[in-house]
């Protein structure tokens, strides 16, 4: 029995090119000090769920058909009485990816879904929260192939965040350039 394990394109990529560049790049001494990627967290809020639930249920499947990972509804912290909306009520829906996963992922976003963005020309480079995190938003979430556009009976958006070691901006910045995230006005080094 062959005990090959199978691993994601993005992943190799990241060990055998992103590694020695960002090393390089960076001055670091050890392959433990290269940014890495952490987790993927798909997060989206859903407008009018306090008054539909099936809305919500609607949010998870397709998150959980886009990532291959069961999301989860997220809940409401307080009441806020001009929106009906009381405490543990559920709102919206996630999913967080780490490890394979978060790497194929990845590479069916940046190979398949941001090209199918109509006008695309690009991720914009400002979405930095300056401690190395990357926020990503999609209006439509048709995108992805893995939805089917007849069943779709709202078009909503979501946000893609990716959480990473690095230190600051720059560095996720070159780590997620190098990956092959397809930025609007791509540095020159």
């Amino acid at each position: 029995m062959s005990t090959a394990t199978y691993t994601p394109r993005l992943q190799k990529k990241y060990h055998e090119e992103v590694v020695p560049a960002l090393k390089k790049k960076f001055g670091y001494k050890s392959p433990m000090q290269v940014p890495r990627i952490t987790k993927i967290c798909l997060n989206r809020g859903v407008n009018g769920a306090v008054a539909d639930k099936k809305l919500i249920d609607i949010s998870i499947e397709e998150l959980t058909t886009i990532t291959g990972q069961k999301a989860v509804s997220t809940m409401s912290k307080k009441d806020i009485s001009n929106f009906k909306l009381r405490k543990k009520m559920p709102i919206g829906a996630r999913v967080t990816l780490r490890g394979g996963r978060m790497y194929e992922f990845l590479d069916r976003l940046i190979a398949a879904s941001l090209p199918r963005v109509r006008d695309f020309k690009g991720v914009s480079e400002k979405a930095f929260d300056g401690r190395g995190n990357y926020t990503l938003g999609i209006t439509e979430q048709i995108i992805f192939p893995e939805i089917d556009i007849d069943k779709v009976n709202r078009i909503t958006g979501l946000d893609i965040t990716f959480v990473t070691t690095a230190r600051n901006n720059e560095e996720a910045y070159e780590l997620l350039r190098e990956i092959g995230m397809p930025f609007r006005n791509m540095r020159k080094d």
